[in-house]
């Protein structure tokens, strides 16, 4: 059998689990990898940054349910994708990253792309960071970096990859295999723990469910359902998961926060299912949490040691979310009753009443654009399939309100990290992965600046995809919130001008549109996703507008209270 070298062997190891798409930017490391992948059919796709190719690998991955894929070159690429790759370790996101490195032999002499120990950057922000000794260890050891990203709590591996390994020989019976046939089985729950679960959910009379990540990723999303219909609970997801429940399904309440202005109605659950979701920020943070004490917490998490971060649970189940909502199901028998059934409504109603206060912002009929408006008429626009990517402070709030999710892994936004300008890659990974539905950026004008050359990789990889910039000449969350806690005409470093990104869109063969009056909005939208072309339709929108979510976050702070200080953005933290 003739010998292969170590780029053959990364892709013949990664066809062993199906992985078949990569994300990159040239580097001549990896030039063994990138010809064995030419020839074995694999999908590269090729972006403008590796900053740009890690959150295009994590949007695959988030959307697919797979393993996203970056090969990135030694030095300045390893350093450049460190952003999505803290990104996807927050948010539990599986990538295996491969970075170029020095010849072994040369360690230590400042070779090319050298001066930067990877391993310690690398460490901090992966589940796993290795570096390859020899060639006769690649093939075991990435299947081991994707078994690591791909089980438990997922997250990104990263393999370090000198280059003479990657130019190296080796006869193929001299390599040991791992198999995606044998994956480890996920852990599911006891007896016990599923007679106490399916026990407590019987007796509740205002029970709800809040859905994360860990519903999306381990394939959960129709025993959900399932159980939701059964028992008449209302469902509230998490950004992760929005879609795991059909954003129309009458039992879907939106977000957790929703739980914040019910509990002022009265609304308070006795009984909340927690399924891989963590309590944080998105659950009201430490000090003004959403699920009071009252409230009996069951929370299933396949990471042991999430269980009791910030809030402890009266039930804590270490086991994998689709595996303990199969075994709930088994036992659980229909309990709807009216009483139920009117808490479920009560409950929803006042998680979609949040857009109430914009509907007159739909009557005007010429001027200058409301951002809600916007959000409205691209959802309407959109086809009810399609993925949603998004990006910026206020403007993903804006079409959060409005949009549809029809399935789980098709709304991609940000995480804890909250990494701005990500939005293009993200759409650059959903098409890739989705070459059959319509996929649609809703994002900032401050935001699109930091990636806005993968508008050509659009261009050169023929993916459709629609951008929507709301355009309020300003990075909005940031300028809103000076004002708020300063007054007016005090704002610093956060005012834009008036920027044609579409003009620039086009430079790069990209649809075109500009819109500044409301008349035009609709038919710009029908053009852009007509037109077969990566699309700009660059929106200019009131300036003035703030969305809620600016002032939640700037809290006290934004009061001027004369015997505290309370320091904004850190839920009501006093200095």
């Amino acid at each position: 059998m003739s010998p292969i070298n170590g780029g053959q062997v990364i892709v013949d190891t990664l066809a062993r689990f199906g992985l078949k798409t990569v994300f990159t930017l040239h580097a001549g490391h990896h030039d063994a990898a990138y010809q064995a992948a030419r020839q074995a059919g694999f999908r590269v796709v090729d972006t403008r940054h590796e900053q740009a190719a890690g959150f295009a690998a994590s949007a695959f991955a988030r959307t697919t349910g797979s393993v996203g894929v970056a090969w990135v070159a030694a030095g300045g690429g390893v350093t450049n994708i460190v952003s999505p790759v803290a990104n996807a370790f927050a948010d539990c996101v599986p990538m295996v990253i491969i970075g170029g490195a020095a010849p072994l032999q040369d360690f230590e002499t400042l070779p090319v792309n050298s001066g930067v120990d990877q391993l310690a950057v690398m460490r901090g922000v992966t589940k796993w960071a290795f570096q390859v000794p020899h060639i006769s260890r690649l093939s075991d050891l990435l299947g081991q970096a994707i078994r690591k990203a791909s089980t438990g709590r997922p997250g990104p591996v990263y393999i370090d990859l000198p280059i003479d390994v990657m130019f190296g020989q080796i006869d193929p019976k001299d390599l040991r295999h791992l198999h995606a046939a044998h994956p480890p089985l996920p852990p599911a729950p006891s007896a016990q723990a599923v007679k106490r679960i399916v026990d407590l959910l019987r007796q509740a009379k205002r029970p709800v469910i809040m859905a994360g990540g860990g519903v999306l990723y381990s394939g959960g999303a129709k025993d959900l359902v399932a159980l939701a219909e059964r028992g008449q609970i209302p469902v509230l997801t998490n950004a992760k998961a929005r879609g795991t429940i059909p954003t129309d399904h009458p039992l879907w309440g939106r977000g957790f926060a929703t739980l914040a202005p019910a509990r002022g109605k009265g609304l308070v659950p006795d009984v909340i299912l927690v399924l891989g979701a963590r309590f944080g920020i998105y659950t009201g943070g430490r000090r003004k949490s959403f699920v009071g004490d009252e409230t009996t917490v069951i929370q299933v998490d396949i990471e042991p040691g999430e269980i009791g971060r910030n809030r402890d649970a009266e039930l804590a189940v270490a086991a994998d979310c689709a595996e303990t909502l199969t075994a709930v199901l088994r036992e659980f028998s229909a309990t709807a009753s009216p009483e139920r059934q009117a808490w479920a409504e009560q409950l929803c109603a006042v998680g979609n009443a949040s857009k109430a206060a914009f509907e007159g912002v739909l009557s005007k009929t010429s001027g200058p654009i409301h951002p809600y408006r916007l959000a409205r008429d691209a959802a309407e626009a959109a086809p009810r399939n399609a993925v949603w990517c998004l990006d910026g402070g206020e403007s993903h709030s804006w079409i959060d309100m409005t949009a549809h999710s029809a399935g789980p892994g098709l709304w991609l936004g940000h995480g804890y990290v909250g990494s701005m300008g990500e939005g293009p890659p993200l759409a650059i990974g959903a098409q890739v992965a989705h070459p059959d539905r319509r996929v649609i950026l809703f994002t900032g004008d401050g935001s699109v600046g930091f990636n806005f050359a993968e508008f050509e990789t659009m261009v050169r990889h023929k993916l459709p995809v629609v951008v929507v910039i709301a355009n309020n000449q300003a990075w909005g969350m940031s300028a809103n919130g000076q004002d708020l806690l300063y007054g007016p005409g005090k704002r610093m470093v956060s005012d834009l001008g008036v920027i044609r990104y579409e003009r620039a869109a086009a430079g790069f063969g990209c649809h075109s549109e500009f819109v500044d009056d409301v008349t035009e909005l609709v038919p710009a939208l029908k053009r852009a996703l007509a037109s077969g072309l990566p699309a700009c339709v660059n929106v200019m929108t009131q300036p003035d507008a703030v969305h809620p979510i600016t002032p939640r976050f700037v809290g006290k702070a934004g009061e001027q209270h004369a015997d505290r200080v309370y320091v904004p953005y850190a839920d009501d933290l006093e200095a």
